[in-house]
C-alpha cells in the first residue's frame, strides 16, 4: 500500500513534472530535472535514517534477491567463509545463493520448529574467520522478526526488505543494509543498498559490473539507466514520511497497529498466531482459523468488506495481514472488527 497523498502527487505530476513539459517517465536520467529528483530522494533517505557520511546509499535494480549474490561478491574481501542465520524462507534463499561463492556456516536455524521463533543468541555458533554475518530481520512469510540488532565481531549484513523505514535503526551497527522497495518504500523495481565505504572495492573475480558496489557508488547509482520512476515515487514517500514526523512517529504507529491485531488474535479463542511472542513481526501477521474449510469464506467475505490480499503465503496457508507503513490504524480496526463479526457468525 502506498500513501494516498503520494499517489495524488504522482497523479498531479504525471503529464508535466513541475513545468518541465515532461512526465518523470520521459526524462533522461542524466538530465538536470531527473538528477534533482534523485539527489533530493537520497538526501531525504539519509535524513530519515541518519545515515553516516561514511556510508554509500545506492538506488539499484534487481530486487533484494540479486543482493543475495552481490553481498558475498562484494564483502568476502579475500575470505572464504561467511556466517548466516536461518530464520525463514528468505534466509534460506540467501544461504543457497551465497553457497555459490563461499563456504557458508549456518550459525543457527529455527527450521526444526517450523520457523516460529529465533534461536537464542547464546546458541549461535559463529565463525571468527567469517567475512560477515548475514540475517533477515523480518521474515515476511512466517511473520518472525528480530527486534534487536545482533552483536557480532564481523560486519553485519541484513536483508531489510520488509522493515526498512518502518522505525528508526542505527545504521552504524551494519556493514550493509539492503531492501527491495515494494514493502514500505515504493513500487517494485527499486532496491536500496546502504553500505559502509571501507567494504567497497574488493570484489571477487568475475563479479558483474552491475553488482559491484564500488562502481555503482562512483557512478551515483547511474552506471546504466536506473529505475527512474520507482526512484521518483520512493522520493515522494520519503517526503511523506518526513511530513508525518519521521521514523519515530511511524514506528509508534506500526507498533500500535501490530499490538491491536495480535491482541485480537490472542483474546479471540478462535484465531491463532504460531509465532513466539518475543519474535512476532510488526509488519506481517500470520494467523489461522480453527478449520481450514473456513479459509475461503473468510477471504471472500473479507474482500466484500474491502479487506484485500489476506491469504497466507502458499507455502504455509492460513491468513496473513501485511500492515506496512501506509496502512492506517483505521485499516487494522476495520480488520479486527470484521474478524470479530466473522467469529460471531462462524465460531
Amino acid at each position: 500500500m502506498l500513501p494516498e497523498a503520494v499517489l495524488e502527487q504522482a497523479k498531479a505530476e504525471m503529464l508535466d513534472w513541475r513545468g518541465s513539459g515532461m512526465s518523470v517517465m520521459e526524462m533522461s536520467h542524466r538530465g538536470k530535472e531527473y538528477v534533482s529528483i534523485a539527489e533530493q530522494a537520497e538526501a531525504d533517505l539519509r535524513e530519515l535514517l541518519a545515515i553516516p557520511a561514511n556510508y554509500k546509499a545506492l538506488f539499484l535494480q534487481g530486487g533484494a534477491s540479486s543482493q543475495f549474490a552481490a553481498v558475498p561478491m562484494n564483502l568476502l574481501r579475500g575470505k572464504v567463509k561467511t556466517d548466516y542465520l536461518n530464520t525463514g524462507m528468505w534466509s534460506k534463499k540467501a544461504i543457497a545463493e551465497a553457497k555459490k561463492f563461499c563456504e557458508v556456516n549456518v550459525v543457527a536455524s529455527s527450521e526444526p520448529v517450523n520457523f516460529t521463533t529465533v534461536p537464542a543468541r547464546e546458541s549461535w555458533k559463529c565463525d571468527p574467520d567469517a567475512a560477515y554475518l548475514h540475517y533477515t530481520p523480518n521474515e515476511t512469510i512466517g511473520g518472525v522478526e528480530l527486534h534487536t540488532v545482533p552483536e557480532v565481531s564481523v560486519p553485519l549484513a541484513a536483508d531489510f526488505s520488509s522493515t526498512l523505514l518502518s522505525r528508526p535503526i542505527d545504521v552504524n551497527k551494519f556493514g550493509i543494509i539492503y531492501a527491495g522497495a515494494q514493502k514500505n518504500i515504493g513500487p517494485a523495481g527499486l532496491t536500496i543498498v546502504i553500505v559502509r565505504e571501507d567494504l567497497l572495492g574488493q570484489t571477487v573475480a568475475g563479479t558483474p559490473t552491475m553488482l559491484d558496489y564500488a562502481v555503482q557508488a562512483k557512478e551515483g547509482s547511474m552506471y546504466n539507466t536506473p529505475p527512474t520512476y520507482a526512484w521518483y515515487i520512493a522520493g515522494l514517500v520519503f517526503q511523506w514520511m518526513k511530513a508525518q514526523g519521521g521514523l519515530a512517529v511511524i514506528g509508534e504507529r506500526n507498533r500500535a497497529k501490530a499490538d491491536l491485531l495480535y491482541k485480537t488474535i490472542d483474546e479471540s479463542g478462535f484465531y491463532k498466531n504460531p509465532v513466539d511472542p518475543a519474535y512476532r513481526s510488526w509488519m506481517n501477521v500470520p494467523f489461522t482459523l480453527p478449520d481450514e474449510a473456513l479459509d475461503k469464506p473468510f477471504l471472500a467475505e473479507a474482500k466484500s468488506a474491502g479487506l484485500l490480499t489476506l491469504a497466507g503465503h502458499r507455502s504455509v496457508g492460513g491468513m496473513r495481514a501485511s500492515i506496512y507503513n501506509a496502512v492506517p490504524l483505521e485499516g487494522i480496526q476495520a480488520l479486527v472488527n470484521f474478524m470479530a463479526d466473522f467469529q460471531k457468525r462462524r465460531g
